[in-house]
């Protein structure tokens, strides 16, 4: 499914492709340009690329894991279903407990709640956050977690190799002023090459870094207010939409929303384990019980 969503998105596909070759480059230059000239022979050399490395060993798990993995699609009926009597059955849908329950014409099926269409994917997504170019995935109940990961890794990894590209260049303004900067000019690349390279990781790692961490921010809020961005704009509408309208009729009724605590809305995207398993791309149990254990067609009379 996600190589066939490359051929349909070019978008996500060379966003996918500069994910890849942004982290390598990133790479490549911390290592080659940061820590080699500057830490050569020391113990931090080894422990500082180390580091950086299992990083991006995770940056990247965490991406295939958000690209590859189902992010919730509602499986599609084997056989045409007949919408010709849904109006007649609402009262029954209600009265088995089906509330919530609406049709994709697009689909030509019926979706659980909080469940979307995204044009990209061409199916409908289980509580669908948006459709992300940079995973050419939606972001739904399934591989949110994975998303999440992918995002707090790569603002871990921009803002060390920011750190690391600093460092690097009070060492080499401080060797260039004792004298070094002559000695190692022979068998280093030139000076210009460095500061290129370094100029390049910088305005890298602050454009990645901020972004990510704007998303990052936006998806955990989603999260604790239990309100996809979809919803929130949905219900924002509603709410405009219902003041007009109460302005010239009564005040309308409204209906008590009842929140889950924090933690356990945590717990239904990251998994119900340990804290420090949120930490890694592992698979976790599904977000309620029997999350994608559900029939195409609601259980009502027809």
């Amino acid at each position: 499914m996600a190589f066939l969503r490359c051929r349909r998105d070019p978008c996500g596909f060379i966003c996918l492709i500069l994910t890849y070759f942004s982290v390598f480059y990133a790479d490549y230059v911390v290592i080659q340009y940061v820590l080699i000239p500057a830490y050569s022979g020391s113990v931090w050399c080894t422990l500082h690329g180390s580091v950086f490395n299992l990083i991006l060993l995770l940056l990247l798990a965490c991406h295939s894991k958000a690209v590859f993995s189902d992010p919730g699609m509602v499986p599609l009926p084997e056989t045409a279903i007949d919408f010709s009597d849904l109006r007649s059955q609402n009262s029954h849908m209600n009265e088995r407990g089906c509330e919530g329950w609406t049709v994709c014409s697009r689909c030509e099926t019926y979706r659980p709640p909080r469940a979307h269409h995204c044009r990209v994917c061409q199916r409908c997504i289980r509580r669908m956050d948006h459709h992300c170019p940079w995973i050419n995935n939606c972001v739904g109940e399934l591989n949110q977690k994975y998303f999440i990961q992918f995002l707090f890794y790569t603002g871990m990894a921009s803002l060390y190799s920011m750190a690391l590209v600093v460092s690097a260049w009070v060492w080499r303004i401080r060797s260039e002023r004792d004298g070094e900067g002559e000695k190692e000019g022979e068998e280093s690349p030139s000076k210009h090459l460095i500061v290129a390279h370094y100029i390049i990781l910088l305005v890298e790692s602050v454009l990645f870094g901020v972004f990510v961490m704007v998303i990052f921010y936006d998806q955990l809020v989603s999260i604790i207010t239990d309100e996809t961005p979809i919803e929130h704009l949905r219900n924002r509408l509603m709410k405009d939409r219902t003041s007009i309208t109460s302005s010239t009729s009564e005040p309308p009724t409204h209906i008590p929303h009842t929140r889950k605590p924090k933690l356990a809305l945590l717990r239904e995207v990251f998994g119900r384990g340990s804290v420090f398993c949120w930490l890694f791309p592992l698979h976790s149990s599904p977000p309620t019980v029997g999350g994608i254990s559900y029939s195409a067609v609601p259980d009502y009379d027809v």
